[in-house]
């Protein structure tokens, strides 16, 4: 088993919805949960390779360039809100070896207890 693919089951078995998007807000990655979300339930195409803003409004578009802004300058973790689907939304920075943001990821959670 390759370092990537361990990383995808890790990634895939979150129950959440996990999408990194790198620093010129292009989709690299989507998990599991994250591909059924905007593939079946949203009615997108693969993601993977276009704007993240193709599946954004443009109230969250501005949100999260804002945030990305205060990533940029060492943030840590953001809190983004409630979304529709009543999830909390974070975006959390990727760094490389020298602390430069090459990216982030959009995590959303949703009380999983019945």
């Amino acid at each position: 088993m390759t370092k990537e693919e361990m990383m995808a089951y890790i990634l895939d078995s979150v129950p959440y919805r996990i999408m990194f998007v790198d620093a010129d807000h292009i989709i690299r990655y989507m998990n599991r949960e994250a591909q059924y979300h905007y593939h079946t339930v949203r009615g997108y195409d693969n993601l993977i390779g276009k704007s993240i803003f193709e599946c954004h409004s443009e109230k969250s578009k501005e949100m999260l360039i804002a945030a990305v802004e205060k990533l940029k300058n060492h943030g840590n973790e953001i809190y983004l809100g409630v979304s529709v689907y009543n999830e909390r939304k974070y975006i959390n920075p990727v760094r490389d070896e020298t602390g430069k943001l090459i990216g982030y990821f959009e995590r959303f959670e949703r009380n999983l207890q019945k």
